[in-house]
């Protein structure tokens, strides 16, 4: 069995979002050009961010992908709500409690979910 490590996002300008996902992940992409940008993150997860308009074939459809971001309490739950609406991102889910947690979830420029969680106990 294979165990995936890497999401493969296609967006409108690869620049735009690594601005962004750097400020979401406090981290700096480790390669990026005009129309890619890529994070390798400390838990072994790579993230790519990869221009719509390059990638073969042609990706059509806009976001697509869910991408989660486990956090320590529900109190870190509302404080990342509260600074990612203040960059600007849209919220599609307000803070709630579901069956695997206190949650919310967002939308990066492109439509891609962003999930923000802290696990039920």
């Amino acid at each position: 069995m294979t165990h995936p490590n890497f999401i493969l996002a296609y967006v409108a300008s690869a620049p735009r979002s690594a601005a962004l996902y750097s400020q979401l992940l406090e981290a700096q992409p480790v390669e990026a050009s005009p129309g890619w940008a890529l994070f390798a993150l400390p838990n072994g997860l790579a993230l790519g961010l990869w221009s719509r308009d390059e990638v073969e074939p042609r990706a059509t459809l806009p976001g697509g992908t869910e991408i989660g971001f486990p956090v320590e309490n529900d109190a870190a739950v509302t404080a990342t709500r509260d600074a990612w609406a203040g960059l600007g991102l849209k919220i599609l889910q307000e803070p709630t409690r579901m069956d695997f947690g206190y949650t919310f979830t967002a939308a990066d420029p492109d439509g891609h979910r962003l999930r923000v969680f802290a696990p039920a106990a």
